[in-house]
């Protein structure tokens, strides 16, 4: 390859879960936890590496008190049918009950053309089939329907968070079957808790990718993976297949630790980009939710000649980045 975009990492420095979506307005926009988790900031930028020095726009801000004033966590940004989308977890309280904390999904709407502008209106809650801990919601179109991934405890199953499928009937509401596609089960996604999160979804080569998040958010975080045929029936469990291990993890060798939570988006010249968070030291004080240093990061997604995804290592910091 003769031109290959490259980074230097950290992209963004303490923001954590980032999503990146390139717009077709050729801007890059950007939003993650905050480490106060009391709002939602949107960001945008020209250049990928340039989000770093945007300024921040607050969409949103948590309320004092009642089911929207704790713990926001994760936002995603996305434009639907000529409105951007900002879905979201938050919750009534930081105390957890059981190890479990009580988040929910929700939703804001804004008509602008520019989100950092405009009004960003509740959409409300996401409705699923179980009122129990919920967050970490994704959306993707395909085959003209829209989909609607998340992690969510399901009270009969042990564990914190299942990933599950969902059509919509519009973009805050679920329609037909809910079903699970992932659950923890690998050594790898039950270190510290049993967690499945953070899905993210690439089309490519004919297959649909759900990458994720499991195990506790310290130096055992990493991200497994889901593939599906794109004419198969998402909403069969049987039509994901699991890659048995995790596709990006901890290097100790590199300083690059816990790396998750991510999103993908394109390079400037074009090419599949993964965006992540890690930390860059292994040791944490307290608790690593409360740990302000994960810093969002970027670099060039390969693949490999079987059409499957190649996350390779997480890069060092403030390194050259190249495939």
């Amino acid at each position: 390859m003769s031109h290959t975009q490259e980074y230097r990492n950290p992209i963004v420095e303490q923001r954590a879960d980032p999503w990146v979506y390139k717009h077709r307005d050729g801007y890059y926009y950007f939003t993650a936890s905050v480490p106060e988790y009391d709002r939602i900031e949107i960001r945008r930028s020209k250049t990928l590496q340039g989000l770093g020095e945007a300024q921040p726009v607050v969409a949103w801000r948590k309320y004092d008190i009642g089911p929207l004033s704790a713990n926001i966590w994760a936002p995603e940004i996305h434009f639907i049918d000529g409105k951007w989308y900002i879905y979201f977890a938050a919750a009534r309280t930081t105390e957890t009950n059981e190890g479990l904390f009580d988040h929910r999904m929700y939703v804001l709407e804004n008509a602008s053309s520019n989100p950092l502008e405009g009004e960003w209106e509740e959409k409300g809650q996401v409705r699923t089939r179980w009122e129990s801990f919920a967050l970490d919601a994704t959306t993707f179109e395909h085959q003209g329907e829209r989909y609607y991934v998340w992690a969510q405890k399901d009270p009969s199953i042990e564990g914190n968070s299942n990933l599950y499928i969902s059509r919509m009937s519009n973009p805050w509401t679920l329609t037909g079957e809910q079903v699970m596609i992932s659950t923890p089960e690998y050594d790898w996604e039950t270190i510290g808790f049993k967690v499945n999160e953070g899905p993210a979804v690439l089309k490519r080569n004919g297959r649909i990718f759900i990458s994720y998040s499991a195990s506790a958010t310290d130096h055992h975080y990493c991200m497994g993976l889901l593939t599906a045929d794109e004419s198969a029936n998402l909403l069969d469990p049987d039509s994901w297949v699991k890659s048995p291990s995790p596709v990006f993890a901890t290097d100790e060798a590199v300083g690059q630790f816990g790396p998750g939570h991510n999103s993908f988006t394109v390079s400037e010249d074009g090419q599949d980009v993964l965006v992540y968070h890690a930390r860059n030291y292994k040791e944490i004080d307290g608790d690593p939710l409360y740990d302000p240093n994960r810093h969002t990061r970027a670099q060039i997604l390969g693949w490999k000649e079987d059409g499957m995804p190649n996350f390779g290592v997480p890069v060092p910091d403030s390194a050259r980045v190249k495939p």
